[in-house]
């Protein structure tokens, strides 16, 4: 577990920063530069020498977005280097141009680093070098090649740095470790370990106890599987202080039941319990950080297995919350889990309920894999999310959750069905599904992630991602705490 979890570990965080007090003219020196900043050498590209303008000019640099380029010392070796940011109308609206400095330690040579140039956010270009950093090597037997640290600026609060950067490098672990051996008991052991981690309270309903105590969808969608599934409780806060409740979708493994998927479509079902990561990586920042809530974790975890007593389509399961659902196909399960989860969480009436699960295809066919759909029954609450994933570079767009889809999920049978007879709309009906089993929260979003980054880009390798959870994070902490990355 320690092994799997090192993300809780300082040391993977030093291994990226330089320690604090460190020489900072030892340091090679890192330029952001503008293409208009070569035009007369003005802005940041007036700090760079005569030599170092020469050579720029020699290898017909323009500062183009992402391109970087050594610089070399009298002796041939290197003596800095510049990244070029491009011009603002180059980057989308969700790529802030200090997010660009995570591509840095995959270029750099190892030693320690420092940005010359004047930056708006300097948190985010720190968090920025972090995530970039980031490398999952459990199953490497070779060592790692030692890595560049970055001398945080001054003006950058280390502690939500630290909390951010050990978040997602914890949410990308879980994602990234295989089935094998990410199974319901160990997605619990990972929300044990964080609660233990910051003194709070965690309760687990485990196997036949979830039909005693009232999960009968957690159940039933884990029960084909040797691994038992279970639903973890997890409370930290005062009492009294403002409801903060995540929930997450964690199912280990999907094979989509007895409606089982097709091989291809199994590749990368290691990543279904990506919004059970992501709601652990929200849930570390908020307490690391210490934002002034009474938080609420709910986990449903489980394996969509085949076995002699999978659930089957045509079932008919009374819900926590006493409606009835009838089973359209077995490979939606997530939000089978997900309703007895968003139904206990409800119970207590939150002032925040979200929901992140890797819910549909169909929001990757809508918006692909790096913008995250959400449905929020708040417009505040929305457009301010929505700005907040902007500038954090965690990018997530509001979808419709009011439509005229309600009939959609009609059932002869009962009270609904988990899925519709059409194609259409999968990500909007998955959303409606989920919003029938929240009465009582004051203000509600759901993300329906990817969980996965396709291909490496400045914020992080290729591989699992918890995303949304900064963007929520942002938003939480302009609410209950300070603004900033």
């Amino acid at each position: 577990m320690t092994d799997m979890l090192r993300a809780l570990d300082q040391a993977a965080i030093d291994a990226m920063f330089a320690p604090m007090g460190a020489d900072a003219g030892a340091m090679r020196p890192i330029h952001l530069l503008r293409p208009s900043d070569l035009e007369g050498w003005q802005g940041a590209a007036a700090a760079l020498s005569p030599r170092h303008r020469a050579w720029l000019d020699a290898i017909g640099y323009k500062a183009t977005a992402r391109r970087h380029a050594l610089l070399p010392d009298a002796e041939g070796g290197i003596a800095g280097a510049v990244l070029g940011l491009g011009a603002a109308q180059d980057l989308a609206p969700s790529e802030p141009a200090e997010s660009l400095v995570g591509l840095l330690p995959n270029v750099l040579p190892a030693g320690d680093w420092r940005i010359a140039t004047p930056v708006a956010d300097a948190g985010l270009a720190a968090l920025a070098w972090a995530l970039g950093s980031y490398r999952f090597r459990r199953y490497k037997s070779a060592s790692a090649e030692p890595l560049p640290r970055l001398a945080v600026p001054g003006e950058v609060d280390r502690k939500r740095l630290t909390a951010l950067a050990e978040a997602v490098a914890l949410g990308r672990d879980l994602i990234n470790t295989p089935a094998s051996d990410m199974g319901p008991e160990e997605i619990e052991g990972a929300v044990l370990r964080v609660a233990r981690h910051h003194g709070a309270n965690a309760l687990s309903v485990i196997g036949d106890d979830l039909l005693s105590q009232n999960f009968p969808l957690i159940h039933a969608v884990g029960r084909a599987s040797p691994r038992t599934p279970r639903l973890i409780d997890m409370t930290a806060g005062r009492t009294d202080a403002p409801k903060v409740t995540i929930v997450g979708k964690g199912i280990a493994f999907d094979t989509g039941g007895l409606d089982i998927k097709p091989s291809s479509a199994m590749l990368l079902m290691k990543k279904d319990m990506g919004g059970a990561a992501a709601a652990l990586a929200l849930a570390h920042m908020i307490l690391a950080t210490g934002l002034d809530v009474r938080l609420r974790l709910v986990i449903a975890a489980a394996e969509n297995s085949v076995s002699g007593n999978s659930f089957r389509p045509g079932d008919v399961i009374r819900s926590r919350a006493g409606k009835t659902i009838e089973i359209g196909n077995t490979d939606a399960e997530g939000r089978l889990v997900l309703a007895d989860a968003l139904a206990l969480a409800d119970e207590e009436a939150p002032d925040h309920l979200f929901t992140f699960a890797t819910l549909t295809g169909a929001a990757r066919v809508a918006l692909g894999p790096e913008i995250v759909p959400f449905y929020c029954n708040d417009d505040a609450l929305s457009a301010v999310l929505a700005e907040a994933g902007n500038a954090v570079g965690d990018a997530v767009w509001r979808m419709p959750l009011q439509t005229p889809y309600e009939a959609w999920l009609d059932s002869a049978v009962a009270d609904m069905n988990n899925v519709s007879e059409g194609g259409f709309a999968g990500s909007i009906v998955g959303a409606i599904f989920l919003k029938r089993f929240v009465a009582r929260a004051r203000h509600f979003a759901h993300f329906d992630i990817y969980g996965w980054r396709p291909q490496a880009k400045a914020l992080g390798p290729r591989g699992g991602e918890a995303q949304a959870a900064r963007a929520v994070f942002e938003v939480l902490s302009r609410i209950y705490g300070r603004a900033g990355t």
